[in-house]
């Protein structure tokens, strides 16, 4: 099928590159001319695992292609999909003047039946706004679809490639054959196309993301409760998560949940809720409880070194929101770091992809090192943030030679307590003794 995908950020490249993989004709298309020079010579602009090694196989193909002019990037195209940034306004909403601003340019160009499909997190009755847009300047047929993406940054390929479910909002038939057709090679092992109205399938995004951040906000209340009563939360968390109606996924405590996901959905459901007349509770307090996360381990530090961290160099390992990326986007580190710093501290940092980013936010308010352990060179203590493998079992002779104090504060437990205290390390993790 020949594809068109308009916008390359973290979703549309991957999408774009995906669909080029099992044989489709892809035009992606951005108004970044550096960014589609860059990707057109073969500089993925992401960091994503397995995501590089299909898009140069695609790209040398052709069956990937870039270009910064939306008419010719759609004018062979069956299907458009929108891969467009929904940022946050101030009041937590999600702007969709990106998506309608396309949607506006593409009734402007539009010469016969194309499939339009919404990949971006929208809000319920995006698709009918799309469509007012459209038709304000194009009297022909056209469907929009509602399509929304489930991926898992640090194992984006594997997600689209091998979905668990594909969720596809439609009234049309005509339009749910053409996906379904689309969508058919990446379902052969019998994982469902679910069918609904393009509402249902705007909502279902947002419930899914909005749900697993509660789940997350909820392991974090009950670490805060293990602290204070002397229990485990890593038994806790066994105890429930072997029951199948709860599921062993997002169980786990830590820092709080960041991304380019969690906070934005969360925040946008609760503005769609409130538009709807309806007060959302629970969302509210997932939010509240995420926010005072990621400072749990700050009040640890503070009160470790007495109420004064002043002149304390701290070291920071991980610094994007999660392993295997090098997005920082509400990344609970950067709140962290920022605190750390009102208080006097000085920081240094690794990250194994994501210091380029942090750069472009804090500059030079942090050092960063080359590696994990220079990091540690006269550290008062070590800061935890990222499980990135690397960390889970480290050289802790290395450790021990190169800080001046043996305190090590966990955000993602990653090491046995006992075994720390054996080693004669101050050692504070999350909900565990």
């Amino acid at each position: 099928m020949k594809i068109a995908v308009v916008g390359t950020g973290y979703v549309g490249l991957v999408t774009g590159t995906c669909f080029a993989e099992t044989g489709n004709k892809v035009y992606c298309v951005d108004i970044d001319q550096s960014k589609v020079d860059r990707l057109s010579n073969g500089e993925i602009t992401i960091y994503e695992p397995g995501l590089e090694k299909i898009f140069l196989r695609n790209l040398k193909e052709g069956r990937l292609k870039f270009t910064t002019d939306l008419q010719s990037g759609i004018q062979e195209a069956e299907i458009i999909f929108l891969a467009l940034p929904t940022p946050p306004g101030a009041d937590g909403a999600a702007d969709l003047k990106y998506v309608l601003g396309v949607a506006d340019q593409l009734g402007k160009i539009l010469t016969g039946y194309k499939v339009i499909v919404d990949k971006s997190t929208v809000p319920v009755g995006t698709a009918d706004k799309v469509k007012q847009a459209i038709a304000a300047n194009y009297k022909g047929e056209f469907d929009v679809v509602s399509n929304p993406e489930f991926l898992r940054e640090g194992v984006a390929v594997d997600d689209f490639m091998k979905p668990d479910r594909v969720v596809v909002g439609t009234d049309s038939e005509r339009a749910r054959k053409i996906m379904g057709d689309l969508f058919a090679p990446f379902v052969r092992q019998g994982n469902p196309i679910i069918y609904m109205d393009e509402r249902s399938a705007e909502l279902t995004k947002y419930a899914a993301n909005s749900f697993l951040a509660t789940k997350i906000s909820f392991m974090n209340e009950i670490a805060q409760l293990c602290e204070r009563m002397g229990a485990d939360v890593d038994m806790v968390r066994r105890g429930i998560g072997s029951d199948d109606r709860i599921g062993k996924r997002f169980l786990f405590p830590g820092i709080g949940y960041g991304g380019s996901c969690f906070p934005k959905d969360v925040q946008a459901l609760i503005r769609s809720a409130e538009e709807a007349g309806y007060d959302f509770k629970i969302l509210k307090s997932v939010e509240e409880v995420n926010t005072a996360q990621k400072l749990h381990l700050v009040e640890k530090i503070t009160r470790y070194f007495q109420q004064d961290l002043k002149g304390k160099k701290l070291a920071v390992w991980g610094l994007a929101f999660k392993p295997n990326t090098d997005d920082i986007r509400e990344a609970p580190s950067l709140e962290m770091i920022s605190r750390l710093l009102e208080k006097g501290a000085t920081v240094t940092a690794f990250d194994p992809e994501a210091m380029n980013n942090v750069k472009q936010v804090l500059g030079d308010q942090i050092a960063y090192a080359d590696n994990q352990y220079d990091a540690l060179t006269d550290a008062d203590a070590l800061i935890i943030a990222t499980e990135w493998s690397e960390f889970r079992t480290p050289d802790f002779e290395a450790i021990e030679t190169r800080m001046k104090h043996k305190a090590i504060f966990d955000g993602r437990n990653l090491f046995d307590v006992k075994q720390m205290a054996d080693m004669g390390y101050h050692y504070e993790s999350v909900g565990r003794k």
